[in-house]
């Protein structure tokens, strides 16, 4: 149960007479009633409000030996009204009409040329919503003191009045303060002018619970906007109970409010924690993993640095045969003493300030451009698309995390066949995002062919020397992502660009070790799935 059904649940036992138990000694409800009458009759007499024509009175039967059921009485005419009551409330309870306990009332037109910006406050439903929520509101708009001493001939909201906002958000209900001085828009207001014989508390929690809740709501005339006409709202069927148990309604629901609030905050934090529980546990795994903690480490396996020093041959020996060019700025990462130095053409540079936490002794850091044999994007112009032909990738088809061709926009074989030349990615290879959304890797796990938008990076690697699974959860891991959000430039269409993918800083395991990493991965992530659902 949330917070908000909680409180729902307690204002409709409230409402209900099922929250406080009754007195016996408790001066009924039909009193009550009876009181509010003749005070309106002597406020009719001296022409304070206007008579209601349709005044009626709710009784049950056995009252007036009558068969068991709820009457009401207009004028001479009786009738059976019990398929109208939601409810059955306690004997000393009685059920009536909002236009018999209170003067329902709209207010005079103020016309926007009235407007001011200072003056007497003019509250319209959003500011009595916010009123009604937290008790304070920041005014926009005034009408004169002279303006409102006229209005006021006509009546204005007093004390223990309530105001209740009759579009919008329909309901929300303020009781007026000693303090209070205000007008308010006709039609967006209603103002229940309480006579002074209900607690305006009882009243303000009965129209917050959810018998009246619905009752408002499918009382609401209007086609989009729903609003509470003053027709419709006289016709509302209230539950009253006597004074003395309206106070202590009231005193029962104020002392329970409290409880609600904290039951909210912490409902709040735990739904805030499971949201995003799963994907911080994905976060936390992928970051043990690539700090070497999340498998342990087997003195048997090859380290890093020798995987390292055989991609460096290979690519040495690519570069002589002409099949990859030569990176002008190849760099070697080493760990002296626990401190670790770059040296790029001959120059070693500390680079302990780049370099987050301390890997295991088997493995190495180098730049993700060092292990790669190759490393582009897609074409910079955009191609001639056609209806149908070759797949043409963009960021849009890889963003999900997967290789998407449902979506993807096509072009010429013979395009195909002039861009395949410089960016030929293939199966196995590892697409990454670099513009947009940045840094999101995906395997390619078909055969197919397709060409690539320079939205997309294809990174090509000997697969019998780097496994591309642990690859991909590396650059998913906080460690990458990180250095893809602080290299990602511009404000509009943002950029990770070539260069800095390059330097990326990376960890790499030996590659016996990078099997064992993804397999746990694996094991784990299913019940992270689990959970989130």
């Amino acid at each position: 149960m949330t917070a908000q059904q909680l409180k729902n649940s307690i204002l409709q036992m409230a409402v209900q007479g099922k929250l406080v138990p009754q007195d016996p000694n408790d001066e009924p409800a039909s009193v009550l009633l009876q009181r509010i009458i003749a005070e309106k009759q002597e406020l009719i007499k001296a022409g304070k409000i206007q008579k209601d024509k349709n005044a009626s009175e709710i009784f049950r039967g056995a009252s007036r030996n009558l068969p068991y059921a709820y009457y009401e009485q207009i004028g001479k005419e009786i009738r059976d009204i019990s398929d109208e009551i939601p409810f059955d409330i306690p004997d000393s309870w009685e059920w009536c009409r909002l236009k018999n306990i209170v003067n329902a009332v709209s207010a005079r037109r103020v016309h926007q040329s009235d407007w001011k910006t200072s003056g007497i406050p003019f509250y319209r439903a959003r500011e009595i919503a916010k009123l009604a929520e937290d008790g304070i509101v920041e005014n926009e708009l005034f009408i004169s003191r002279e303006l409102f001493d006229d209005y006021s001939k006509s009546g204005v909201p007093t004390s223990g009045d309530l105001m209740v906002t009759a579009v919008g958000t329909l309901g929300k209900t303020y009781i007026v303060k000693d303090t209070d001085e205000f007008y308010y828009k006709d039609a967006s207001v209603i103002c229940l002018e309480n006579y002074g014989k209900i607690s305006p508390e009882y009243l303000k929690y009965l129209i917050m619970s959810p018998y009246m809740e619905t009752t408002i709501k499918d009382n609401s005339s209007g086609t989009t906007v729903g609003t509470i006409t003053l027709v419709r709202a006289n016709e509302y069927l209230f539950p009253i109970p006597p004074l003395p148990e309206q106070y202590r309604i009231v005193a029962k629901i104020e002392e329970l409010l409290p409880y609600i609030e904290k039951y909210d905050t912490a409902e709040t934090k735990l739904s805030a924690l499971n949201t995003t529980f799963p994907e911080t546990l994905k976060k936390s795994i992928l970051q043990e993993a690539v700090q070497g903690k999340l498998v342990p480490q087997d003195p048997d396996d090859e380290p890093a640095s020798v995987l390292l020093e055989r991609i460096r041959a290979e690519k040495q020996a690519l570069i002589k045969a002409g099949k990859i060019k030569k990176d002008k700025h190849e760099s070697v990462i080493v760990t002296r003493d626990k401190i670790p130095y770059e040296i790029i053409d001959g120059k070693e540079r500390y680079i302990a300030d780049e370099v987050p936490f301390e890997l295991p002794e088997s493995w190495c850091w180098c730049r993700l451009g060092d292990i790669l044999l190759k490393l582009t994007d897609g074409t910079h112009s955009t191609p001639k698309y056609t209806e149908k032909g070759v797949p043409f990738i963009s960021v849009k088809d890889v963003s999900a995390g997967k290789l998407d061709f449902s979506n993807c926009k096509h072009i010429s074989e013979k395009e195909h066949t002039e861009l395949y030349e410089r960016c030929n990615p293939e199966f196995g290879d590892i697409l990454l995002t670099k513009v947009g959304t940045t840094g999101i890797p995906v395997i390619v796990d078909t055969d197919k062919q397709f060409s690539l938008f320079v939205s997309v990076a294809l990174l090509k690697f000997n697969q019998e020397l780097l496994y591309n699974k642990y690859l991909l959860y590396m650059i998913n891991s906080p460690l990458v992502q990180k250095q893809a959000t602080e290299n990602t430039k511009g404000v509009g269409n943002k950029n990770w660009v070539m260069r800095d993918i390059a330097n990326t800083l990376i960890a790499i395991p030996p590659l016996a070790e990078q099997h064992r990493i993804v397999a746990k991965i694996e094991e784990l992530l299913p019940v992270i799935s689990t959970i989130s659902k």
